[in-house]
């Protein structure tokens, strides 16, 4: 399998899922300014989204949308116990929190990383998220994972968009949880090779 990544990005959240699945992969860096693959290729010949992350499967099935792509990787694993088996409720507690990351926290920082966003709204963008972020903290409280005492897929992917709000400079001030939270996640040996393969550690 290859996975189309971008150091840093969403798609840190699907390496992490297969550097936990245990699964065999290599990477492929995209220039998204370029829509350009390392090699110079057209990134949009590969997916017409031109957006990362993308999974090409080894039967040259081409698999888009994070969450998308870490639930593929939970379920072929399932003896890694990524995400809880359909049916119960422990799965959908992890799809609901999966749902809240992409909507309410990803797309929430969008606007600080676009060029174009009016300066004036930007403060509002992030009172928004600053708000947000003390809901995840609360909920960490008397959790080790996002969403209990298991690591879920739900957790890398919250590491991957908890670790912009510091790139952006969002008042962390006080969310101990959340400190304490990812640390623990950097600490795992999955996140660990994520991080080193893409040159963030």
């Amino acid at each position: 399998m290859k996975l189309f990544y971008k150091p840093g990005a969403c798609s840190l959240a699907s390496h992490i899922a297969l550097q936990e699945s245990g699964m065999d992969f290599s990477l492929v860096g995209v220039d998204l300014a370029q829509k350009q693959l390392e090699n110079g290729e057209d990134y949009w010949q590969v997916n017409p989204k031109g957006q990362v992350p993308a999974l090409l499967l080894d039967d040259n099935t081409l698999l888009t949308e994070g969450v998308a792509i870490m639930q593929y990787i939970a379920d072929t694993k399932a003896d890694r116990q990524l995400l809880a088996p359909a049916g119960s409720i422990a799965r959908y507690r992890t799809l609901e929190w999966l749902n809240y990351i992409a909507t309410e926290l990803h797309k929430g920082f969008t606007p600080l990383f676009r060029p174009d966003t009016p300066e004036d709204y930007k403060p509002t963008v992030r009172a928004l998220l600053e708000k947000k972020l003390h809901y995840v903290n609360d909920a960490l409280r008397d959790n080790e994972w996002i969403c209990g005492s298991r690591f879920t897929i739900a957790d890398g992917y919250l590491f991957t968009v908890l670790r912009w709000a510091r790139a952006v400079k969002l008042d962390m001030s006080g969310l101990k949880n959340i400190e304490a939270y990812m640390a623990r996640v950097a600490a795992r040996p999955g996140v660990t090779a994520a991080m080193e393969a893409e040159g963030l550690s």
